[in-house]
């Protein structure tokens, strides 16, 4: 691994996004095949909104599974989902702020400074929701799907946003998409 792969989180990342891919392939197949679910799933698309299930099955693209599977997962695009996992941008979609969160009670920021002296101050897991930041505590990261004790968190100092070490948090997101692609899966 070269120290661009240990800074932007290289397998882990890749990982992910293998994941995101392979998940895609699978929502093409069933797709094609009619699976009224996968279909159904395909309709978050506004162009796949309105089409009857025969269309869809006949005329889906590879491409459109993979923007239905990043959409899905709280991202604007395919291209926000390589930004996001690449660390390349500070919109970070709402994969960390999933409906199974919506219950618990958090702290919320406007301003990534003003979070990280909260949660300097009070303890907890730095987060973001799109370009806002939430401080959480462990039972949230638990409904997450992950490990609170995970020690990739200690790695990235519980801050999500600016973690010290960008490869730890790439293996969270990595467990992070895992969980979420396996609920939406079930779904």
């Amino acid at each position: 691994m070269d120290s661009r792969d240990s800074q932007s989180g290289g397998s882990a990342h890749d990982s992910a996004i293998e994941s995101i891919k392979h998940y895609a392939r699978i929502l093409h197949r069933r797709a094609q095949s009619g699976d009224a679910s996968a279909v159904e799933k395909l309709r978050v698309l506004r162009e796949l909104r309105e089409l009857a299930t025969a269309q869809i099955s006949s005329t889906i693209q590879r491409r459109q599974c993979l923007t239905a599977s990043a959409v899905r997962l709280g991202f604007l695009s395919w291209d926000h989902v390589r930004q996001v996992l690449g660390g390349e941008t500070d919109d970070f979609g709402t994969l960390l702020y999933p409906s199974s969160c919506y219950g618990h009670t958090n702290i919320w920021s406007a301003n990534y400074d003003e979070a990280r002296d909260i949660r300097a101050e009070h303890g907890g897991y730095l987060l973001a929701y799109r370009r806002q930041f939430l401080i959480v505590d462990r039972a949230y990261v638990d409904s997450l799907g992950l490990d609170p004790d995970d020690p990739d968190w200690a790695a990235i100092a519980r801050d999500w946003v600016q973690p010290p070490d960008r490869a730890a948090r790439s293996r969270l997101y990595e467990k992070l998409v895992h969980n979420a692609l396996v609920r939406d899966a079930l779904s």
